[in-house]
């Protein structure tokens, strides 16, 4: 099955379940759906950074800060997070990653809105990431990583993901 082809639940503004649709017929009609977005970072504490393939339907060849992706129909947030996380990082045993926050992104059009659940996971393994989804990768500290943002093109959804998570309080 292609990804445009994976079938997704869609929810409403409230993150309810309303219907069930393929994900390409979902973004075409700017359906609202969730999805997941996982920093991991690695046991030094470094950010696992990664260029999207041109091949991915929405955001391709951008730099992302998370891997994740899209739940699919009758999965939970949890279930989704652990799943992208090893499927993207290739790796398997990873902690489950643990939940910091849940917004409502809006694409602007590019793709519709969808739920975002944020997590983070800390991975002390050894990444082997799925070519499909990434073209390269690295772990930045969080003062490379800052200093990239000004001068990578990043995906918009994880750039709205990652100033939520450093707008919040310390502690």
């Amino acid at each position: 099955m292609s990804a445009a082809e994976e079938i997704l639940d869609v929810v409403d503004e409230h993150d309810r379940v309303i219907g069930r649709a393929p994900r390409g017929e979902v973004y075409a009609r700017g359906l609202i759906h969730r999805c997941v977005f996982v920093r991991v970072r690695d046991a030094g504490g470094r950010v696992f950074v990664h260029r999207r393939t041109p091949t991915k339907l929405v955001f391709p060849s951008l730099y992302d800060m998370f891997v994740g992706g899209v739940v699919g129909a009758g999965e939970s947030y949890d279930e989704a997070a652990l799943r992208e996380a090893e499927e993207e990082l290739g790796v398997r045993g990873l902690p489950r990653p643990e939940h910091v926050l849940t917004f409502l992104y809006d694409s602007g059009g590019v793709a519709g809105k969808w739920w975002s659940a944020v997590y983070e996971v800390r991975c002390e393994l050894q990444v082997e990431p799925q070519a499909e989804e990434v073209a390269w990768h690295g772990f930045l500290t969080d003062e490379e990583l800052s200093a990239r943002l000004r001068t990578w093109s990043w995906v918009p959804d994880g750039l709205a993901a990652y100033e939520r998570l450093q707008a919040r309080p310390a502690g």
